[in-house]
Protein backbone atom coordinates (compact mmCIF):
# COMPACT_ATOMS: atom_id res chain seq x y z
CA UNK A 1 0.00 0.00 0.00
CA UNK A 2 1.64 3.42 -1.40
CA UNK A 3 -1.65 5.52 -0.91
CA UNK A 4 -4.18 5.15 2.04
CA UNK A 5 -7.75 5.99 2.03
CA UNK A 6 -9.49 6.81 5.38
CA UNK A 7 -13.42 7.08 5.64
CA UNK A 8 -13.90 9.61 8.65
CA UNK A 9 -16.36 11.94 10.10
CA UNK A 10 -13.48 13.09 13.03
CA UNK A 11 -16.31 14.90 14.89
CA UNK A 12 -14.29 15.63 16.75
CA UNK A 13 -11.33 14.68 15.51
CA UNK A 14 -9.33 12.72 18.80
CA UNK A 15 -6.28 10.34 19.88
CA UNK A 16 -7.83 7.07 18.36
CA UNK A 17 -7.74 9.45 15.47
CA UNK A 18 -4.17 10.59 15.36
CA UNK A 19 -3.18 6.42 16.16
CA UNK A 20 -4.67 5.01 12.99
CA UNK A 21 -3.26 7.42 10.98
CA UNK A 22 -0.11 6.89 12.25
CA UNK A 23 -0.57 3.36 11.61
CA UNK A 24 -1.60 3.49 8.20
CA UNK A 25 1.93 5.64 7.54
CA UNK A 26 3.34 2.35 9.34
CA UNK A 27 1.33 -0.02 7.32
CA UNK A 28 3.76 1.40 4.14
CA UNK A 29 1.71 4.61 2.87
CA UNK A 30 3.29 7.17 1.68
CA UNK A 31 0.61 9.26 2.03
CA UNK A 32 -3.17 9.40 3.15
CA UNK A 33 -5.89 10.81 1.76
CA UNK A 34 -9.32 11.12 4.01
CA UNK A 35 -12.71 11.56 2.91
CA UNK A 36 -14.36 13.24 5.49
CA UNK A 37 -18.47 13.83 6.27
CA UNK A 38 -18.78 17.45 4.92
CA UNK A 39 -21.77 19.39 7.08
CA UNK A 40 -23.42 16.29 8.08
CA UNK A 41 -22.55 12.96 9.66
CA UNK A 42 -23.81 9.71 9.39
CA UNK A 43 -26.09 10.05 12.66
CA UNK A 44 -28.42 12.17 10.93
CA UNK A 45 -26.77 14.85 12.35
CA UNK A 46 -24.38 18.55 12.56
CA UNK A 47 -20.67 18.02 13.03
CA UNK A 48 -19.88 19.71 16.35
CA UNK A 49 -16.97 21.39 14.99
CA UNK A 50 -16.89 22.69 10.74
CA UNK A 51 -14.84 21.77 8.02
CA UNK A 52 -11.61 23.98 8.77
CA UNK A 53 -11.26 23.02 12.42
CA UNK A 54 -11.51 19.16 11.52
CA UNK A 55 -9.58 19.36 8.40
CA UNK A 56 -6.76 21.39 9.82
CA UNK A 57 -6.49 18.59 12.82
CA UNK A 58 -6.59 15.86 10.07
CA UNK A 59 -3.65 17.42 8.31
CA UNK A 60 -1.21 18.58 11.72
CA UNK A 61 -1.44 14.75 12.72
CA UNK A 62 -0.72 13.28 9.69
CA UNK A 63 -2.99 13.65 7.14
CA UNK A 64 -1.76 14.36 3.64
CA UNK A 65 -5.52 15.01 1.63
CA UNK A 66 -8.48 15.65 3.05
CA UNK A 67 -11.76 15.62 0.57
CA UNK A 68 -15.10 16.42 1.44
CA UNK A 69 -17.78 13.36 1.72
CA UNK A 70 -20.44 15.43 0.26
CA UNK A 71 -23.12 15.80 2.79
CA UNK A 72 -25.92 13.62 1.14
CA UNK A 73 -23.20 11.43 1.22
CA UNK A 74 -22.49 11.36 4.78
CA UNK A 75 -25.79 11.45 6.19
CA UNK A 76 -26.56 7.77 4.74
CA UNK A 77 -27.03 4.57 6.34
CA UNK A 78 -23.57 2.21 6.41
CA UNK A 79 -24.00 1.01 3.02
CA UNK A 80 -24.76 4.08 0.98
CA UNK A 81 -21.99 5.79 3.46
CA UNK A 82 -19.29 2.99 2.83
CA UNK A 83 -19.85 3.08 -1.23
CA UNK A 84 -19.39 6.78 -1.23
CA UNK A 85 -16.39 7.26 0.54
CA UNK A 86 -14.81 4.33 -1.16
CA UNK A 87 -15.79 5.53 -4.70
CA UNK A 88 -14.14 8.92 -3.97
CA UNK A 89 -11.14 7.79 -2.65
CA UNK A 90 -10.63 5.48 -5.30
CA UNK A 91 -10.96 8.00 -7.99
CA UNK A 92 -8.49 9.63 -5.87
CA UNK A 93 -6.28 6.84 -6.40
CA UNK A 94 -5.87 5.01 -3.37
CA UNK A 95 -4.81 1.54 -3.13
CA UNK A 96 -5.55 0.55 0.49
CA UNK A 97 -8.39 1.56 2.74
CA UNK A 98 -7.77 1.55 6.45
CA UNK A 99 -10.74 1.41 8.95
CA UNK A 100 -11.30 0.20 12.48
CA UNK A 101 -13.17 -2.51 13.48
CA UNK A 102 -13.96 -4.32 16.49
CA UNK A 103 -13.04 -7.76 14.92
CA UNK A 104 -9.70 -6.62 12.64
CA UNK A 105 -9.53 -10.01 10.59
CA UNK A 106 -9.38 -9.09 6.71
CA UNK A 107 -10.03 -12.17 5.93
CA UNK A 108 -13.21 -12.58 7.70
CA UNK A 109 -14.44 -9.39 6.88
CA UNK A 110 -13.92 -10.20 3.48
CA UNK A 111 -15.70 -13.15 3.57
CA UNK A 112 -19.14 -11.57 5.09
CA UNK A 113 -19.03 -9.25 2.76
CA UNK A 114 -19.09 -11.62 -0.01
CA UNK A 115 -22.09 -13.88 1.84
CA UNK A 116 -23.85 -10.45 2.09
CA UNK A 117 -23.41 -10.20 -1.21
CA UNK A 118 -24.86 -13.63 -2.66
CA UNK A 119 -28.50 -14.27 -3.48
CA UNK A 120 -28.78 -17.08 -1.12
CA UNK A 121 -28.05 -13.95 1.76
CA UNK A 122 -30.87 -11.70 0.23
CA UNK A 123 -33.10 -14.63 -0.43
CA UNK A 124 -32.87 -15.44 3.75
CA UNK A 125 -32.91 -11.74 4.65
CA UNK A 126 -36.11 -11.03 2.60
CA UNK A 127 -37.39 -14.54 4.55
CA UNK A 128 -36.51 -13.05 7.77
CA UNK A 129 -38.20 -9.40 7.68
CA UNK A 130 -41.22 -11.02 6.05
CA UNK A 131 -41.28 -13.46 9.01
CA UNK A 132 -41.72 -10.60 11.67
CA UNK A 133 -38.14 -10.09 12.65
CA UNK A 134 -38.10 -7.75 15.25
CA UNK A 135 -35.83 -5.14 13.18
CA UNK A 136 -33.46 -5.23 10.04
CA UNK A 137 -30.30 -5.62 12.30
CA UNK A 138 -32.01 -8.66 13.89
CA UNK A 139 -32.95 -10.39 10.30
CA UNK A 140 -29.36 -9.47 8.89
CA UNK A 141 -27.68 -11.23 11.62
CA UNK A 142 -30.24 -13.77 11.49
CA UNK A 143 -29.91 -14.89 7.85
CA UNK A 144 -25.96 -14.74 7.68
CA UNK A 145 -26.11 -17.05 10.92
CA UNK A 146 -28.18 -19.49 8.40
CA UNK A 147 -25.87 -19.48 6.09
CA UNK A 148 -22.70 -19.07 6.85
CA UNK A 149 -20.28 -22.15 7.69
CA UNK A 150 -18.10 -20.08 10.20
CA UNK A 151 -20.41 -18.82 13.05
CA UNK A 152 -17.91 -15.98 13.37
CA UNK A 153 -19.35 -14.18 10.12
CA UNK A 154 -22.84 -14.16 11.62
CA UNK A 155 -21.38 -12.87 14.64
CA UNK A 156 -19.05 -10.04 13.26
CA UNK A 157 -22.55 -8.19 12.93
CA UNK A 158 -23.13 -7.94 16.36
CA UNK A 159 -21.15 -4.66 16.83
CA UNK A 160 -21.20 -1.50 15.61
CA UNK A 161 -17.65 -0.71 13.74
CA UNK A 162 -17.59 -4.48 12.37
CA UNK A 163 -21.25 -3.56 10.40
CA UNK A 164 -19.33 -0.74 8.64
CA UNK A 165 -16.63 -2.37 7.41
CA UNK A 166 -18.39 -5.20 6.34
CA UNK A 167 -19.51 -2.67 4.44
CA UNK A 168 -16.62 -1.15 3.88
CA UNK A 169 -15.51 -4.67 2.17
CA UNK A 170 -18.84 -5.06 0.33
CA UNK A 171 -17.68 -1.79 -1.17
CA UNK A 172 -14.57 -2.79 -2.08
CA UNK A 173 -15.42 -5.69 -4.21
CA UNK A 174 -18.19 -4.07 -5.93
CA UNK A 175 -16.42 -0.72 -6.94
CA UNK A 176 -13.00 -0.34 -6.27
CA UNK A 177 -11.57 -4.42 -6.60
CA UNK A 178 -7.56 -3.61 -6.51
CA UNK A 179 -8.09 -1.98 -3.04
CA UNK A 180 -6.80 -3.50 -0.35
CA UNK A 181 -8.78 -3.34 3.26
CA UNK A 182 -6.32 -2.72 6.18
CA UNK A 183 -8.59 -3.22 9.39
CA UNK A 184 -7.11 -1.96 12.74
CA UNK A 185 -7.85 -2.61 16.19
CA UNK A 186 -10.54 -0.02 17.60
CA UNK A 187 -8.74 2.13 19.91
CA UNK A 188 -10.11 2.91 23.73
CA UNK A 189 -14.22 3.26 24.10
CA UNK A 190 -16.32 1.87 22.01
CA UNK A 191 -19.12 4.25 20.55
CA UNK A 192 -21.70 5.48 22.95
CA UNK A 193 -19.45 3.47 25.77
CA UNK A 194 -18.97 5.66 29.36
CA UNK A 195 -15.78 6.97 29.91
CA UNK A 196 -13.42 5.30 32.56
CA UNK A 197 -9.85 4.91 33.56
CA UNK A 198 -8.79 1.83 31.21
CA UNK A 199 -9.93 3.54 28.18
CA UNK A 200 -6.71 5.99 29.11
CA UNK A 201 -5.95 8.68 26.84
CA UNK A 202 -8.77 7.52 24.06
CA UNK A 203 -12.34 8.37 24.09
CA UNK A 204 -15.15 7.64 22.13
CA UNK A 205 -16.42 10.67 19.50
CA UNK A 206 -19.78 10.45 21.12
CA UNK A 207 -18.47 10.76 24.45
CA UNK A 208 -15.95 13.55 23.47
CA UNK A 209 -19.31 15.70 22.50
CA UNK A 210 -20.80 14.77 25.84
CA UNK A 211 -17.82 16.04 27.64
CA UNK A 212 -17.73 19.43 25.37
CA UNK A 213 -21.60 20.03 25.91
CA UNK A 214 -20.54 19.92 29.59
CA UNK A 215 -17.57 21.68 29.74
CA UNK A 216 -16.65 23.31 26.38
CA UNK A 217 -13.13 22.58 24.84
CA UNK A 218 -10.93 22.16 28.32
CA UNK A 219 -12.97 19.34 28.68
CA UNK A 220 -11.58 17.37 26.14
CA UNK A 221 -8.11 18.49 26.31
CA UNK A 222 -7.14 14.86 28.02
CA UNK A 223 -8.47 12.57 24.52
CA UNK A 224 -7.08 14.90 21.82
CA UNK A 225 -3.79 15.51 20.21
CA UNK A 226 -1.71 18.27 22.17
CA UNK A 227 -1.22 19.92 18.73
CA UNK A 228 -4.77 19.90 17.81
CA UNK A 229 -5.95 21.31 21.31
CA UNK A 230 -4.94 25.15 20.67
CA UNK A 231 -7.90 24.54 17.18
CA UNK A 232 -10.28 23.68 19.70
CA UNK A 233 -10.28 26.54 21.97
CA UNK A 234 -9.69 28.95 19.35
CA UNK A 235 -12.95 27.27 18.09
CA UNK A 236 -14.54 27.39 21.17
CA UNK A 237 -14.10 30.90 21.80
CA UNK A 238 -15.34 32.26 18.76
CA UNK A 239 -18.46 30.11 19.38
CA UNK A 240 -17.75 28.10 16.03
CA UNK A 241 -19.27 24.96 16.99
CA UNK A 242 -22.58 23.90 16.53
CA UNK A 243 -25.82 24.96 18.98
CA UNK A 244 -27.43 21.09 19.14
CA UNK A 245 -30.26 23.13 20.69
CA UNK A 246 -30.55 25.58 18.27
CA UNK A 247 -29.70 23.00 15.22
CA UNK A 248 -33.07 21.16 16.23
CA UNK A 249 -35.24 23.71 16.66
CA UNK A 250 -34.12 25.17 13.19
CA UNK A 251 -34.71 21.44 11.74
CA UNK A 252 -38.21 20.84 13.13
CA UNK A 253 -39.37 24.99 11.74
CA UNK A 254 -38.34 23.69 8.01
CA UNK A 255 -40.04 20.29 8.66
CA UNK A 256 -43.19 22.71 9.89
CA UNK A 257 -43.10 24.82 7.05
CA UNK A 258 -42.97 21.58 4.70
CA UNK A 259 -45.89 20.60 5.78
CA UNK A 260 -47.46 23.23 4.17
CA UNK A 261 -47.69 21.54 1.25
CA UNK A 262 -50.05 18.18 0.12
CA UNK A 263 -47.80 15.37 1.41
CA UNK A 264 -44.82 17.04 1.96
CA UNK A 265 -42.17 14.17 2.32
CA UNK A 266 -43.55 11.82 0.08
CA UNK A 267 -40.62 12.27 -2.34
CA UNK A 268 -37.96 12.05 0.32
CA UNK A 269 -35.38 9.67 0.25
CA UNK A 270 -35.67 6.34 2.47
CA UNK A 271 -39.58 6.85 2.70
CA UNK A 272 -41.37 3.64 2.72
CA UNK A 273 -44.26 1.84 4.50
CA UNK A 274 -46.23 4.69 4.78
CA UNK A 275 -42.84 6.49 7.12
CA UNK A 276 -44.09 9.65 4.81
CA UNK A 277 -47.33 9.96 6.53
CA UNK A 278 -45.25 8.76 9.57
CA UNK A 279 -42.91 11.84 9.52
CA UNK A 280 -45.72 14.50 8.87
CA UNK A 281 -48.16 13.60 11.73
CA UNK A 282 -45.24 13.09 14.29
CA UNK A 283 -43.81 16.73 12.98
CA UNK A 284 -47.71 18.45 13.32
CA UNK A 285 -47.74 17.08 16.75
CA UNK A 286 -44.37 17.19 18.21
CA UNK A 287 -42.56 20.78 20.00
CA UNK A 288 -39.10 19.62 19.98
CA UNK A 289 -36.68 17.65 17.99
CA UNK A 290 -36.67 15.01 20.45
CA UNK A 291 -40.41 14.90 20.69
CA UNK A 292 -40.21 14.45 16.84
CA UNK A 293 -37.35 11.21 17.19
CA UNK A 294 -39.33 9.90 20.59
CA UNK A 295 -42.51 9.68 18.06
CA UNK A 296 -41.11 8.59 14.82
CA UNK A 297 -38.29 5.76 17.06
CA UNK A 298 -39.25 1.98 17.26
CA UNK A 299 -37.92 -1.33 16.92
CA UNK A 300 -38.27 -1.41 13.71
CA UNK A 301 -37.08 2.16 12.81
CA UNK A 302 -33.79 2.70 14.67
CA UNK A 303 -33.42 6.51 16.16
CA UNK A 304 -30.24 6.91 13.76
CA UNK A 305 -32.04 6.47 11.09
CA UNK A 306 -35.19 8.23 12.13
CA UNK A 307 -32.89 11.11 12.56
CA UNK A 308 -31.29 10.76 9.01
CA UNK A 309 -34.90 10.47 7.32
CA UNK A 310 -35.55 13.96 9.34
CA UNK A 311 -32.54 15.68 7.99
CA UNK A 312 -33.34 14.28 4.58
CA UNK A 313 -36.72 16.44 4.76
CA UNK A 314 -35.85 19.16 6.44
CA UNK A 315 -33.14 19.80 3.60
CA UNK A 316 -35.86 18.39 0.75
CA UNK A 317 -33.17 15.44 -0.08
CA UNK A 318 -35.96 13.60 -2.50
CA UNK A 319 -34.47 10.55 -3.89
CA UNK A 320 -33.82 11.49 -7.07
CA UNK A 321 -31.84 15.06 -6.28
CA UNK A 322 -28.24 14.38 -6.65
CA UNK A 323 -26.07 11.09 -7.44
CA UNK A 324 -25.62 8.28 -5.04
CA UNK A 325 -22.14 8.39 -5.53
CA UNK A 326 -19.66 11.43 -5.39
CA UNK A 327 -19.39 12.71 -8.80
CA UNK A 328 -16.56 15.46 -8.20
CA UNK A 329 -13.03 15.42 -5.35
CA UNK A 330 -13.74 18.54 -3.76
CA UNK A 331 -10.13 19.41 -1.48
CA UNK A 332 -10.87 20.76 1.90
CA UNK A 333 -7.08 20.84 2.38
CA UNK A 334 -3.87 19.17 1.89
CA UNK A 335 -0.11 19.65 2.64
CA UNK A 336 1.43 21.12 -0.53
CA UNK A 337 4.08 18.48 -0.88
CA UNK A 338 1.21 16.01 -1.93
CA UNK A 339 -0.92 18.05 -4.04
CA UNK A 340 0.14 16.60 -7.23
CA UNK A 341 -1.49 13.41 -6.52
CA UNK A 342 -4.73 15.28 -7.62
CA UNK A 343 -3.33 14.86 -11.04
CA UNK A 344 -4.26 11.36 -11.40
CA UNK A 345 -8.01 11.56 -9.67
CA UNK A 346 -10.46 10.15 -11.94
CA UNK A 347 -13.38 12.37 -11.36
CA UNK A 348 -13.29 16.37 -11.71
CA UNK A 349 -10.73 17.81 -8.68
CA UNK A 350 -10.99 21.21 -7.25
CA UNK A 351 -10.77 23.03 -3.53
CA UNK A 352 -13.08 25.29 -5.62
CA UNK A 353 -16.99 23.92 -4.50
CA UNK A 354 -18.14 26.94 -7.45
CA UNK A 355 -16.17 25.63 -10.00
CA UNK A 356 -17.01 22.04 -9.65
CA UNK A 357 -20.61 22.99 -9.53
CA UNK A 358 -19.80 24.26 -12.77
CA UNK A 359 -18.53 20.33 -14.40
CA UNK A 360 -21.79 18.83 -15.47
CA UNK A 361 -24.93 18.20 -14.08
CA UNK A 362 -24.32 15.53 -11.64
CA UNK A 363 -21.68 17.89 -9.94
CA UNK A 364 -24.16 20.63 -9.78
CA UNK A 365 -27.37 18.75 -8.10
CA UNK A 366 -24.42 17.48 -5.70
CA UNK A 367 -23.09 20.50 -5.15
CA UNK A 368 -26.38 22.45 -4.05
CA UNK A 369 -27.10 19.49 -1.76
CA UNK A 370 -24.11 20.28 -0.24
CA UNK A 371 -24.62 24.10 0.10
CA UNK A 372 -28.07 23.33 1.46
CA UNK A 373 -26.20 21.67 4.62
CA UNK A 374 -23.73 23.92 4.87
CA UNK A 375 -25.77 27.05 4.82
CA UNK A 376 -27.85 25.19 7.60
CA UNK A 377 -25.23 24.48 9.32
CA UNK A 378 -23.90 28.02 9.64
CA UNK A 379 -26.61 28.69 11.05
CA UNK A 380 -26.89 26.90 13.61
CA UNK A 381 -23.45 27.44 15.02
CA UNK A 382 -23.20 29.94 18.61
CA UNK A 383 -21.99 32.50 16.71
CA UNK A 384 -23.91 31.67 13.27
CA UNK A 385 -22.40 32.68 10.12
CA UNK A 386 -24.17 33.86 6.60
CA UNK A 387 -25.16 31.77 3.82
CA UNK A 388 -22.53 30.82 1.38
CA UNK A 389 -19.64 30.42 3.82
CA UNK A 390 -18.40 26.87 2.34
CA UNK A 391 -18.16 28.59 -0.78
CA UNK A 392 -15.89 31.66 0.70
CA UNK A 393 -13.97 29.07 2.76
CA UNK A 394 -10.13 29.42 2.13
CA UNK A 395 -8.61 26.44 1.51
CA UNK A 396 -5.92 24.73 4.10
CA UNK A 397 -2.49 23.70 2.60
CA UNK A 398 0.01 22.86 5.08
CA UNK A 399 3.93 22.97 4.46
Amino acid sequence: MKFAGIIAEYDPFHNGHAWQLAQAKALGAERVAVAMSCSLVQRGALPLLPEAVRTRSALTCGADLVFALPAPCACAGAEAFARAGVALLAAAGCDGLVFGAETPDAALLMEAAELLDSGSYRAALKAQLAGGARSFAAARQAAAAQLASDERVAALLDKPNNNLAVEYCRAIRSLAPRMEAYPLPRQGANHGEALHSAHGQFASASALRKLWAEGGADAVAPYVPEAVFPLYQEAYAAGQYTDFSAAGRCELALLRSACRDKAPFADIRGVSEGLEHRLEAAVRTSTTYDELLDALTTVRYPRARMRRLAMDAALGYAADSFPSLPPYLHLLGGRKDALSFLKGCSLPASHSLARLRESGEACARMAEAQLAAADFGALCRVSPEAMGSLLRQKNIFLT
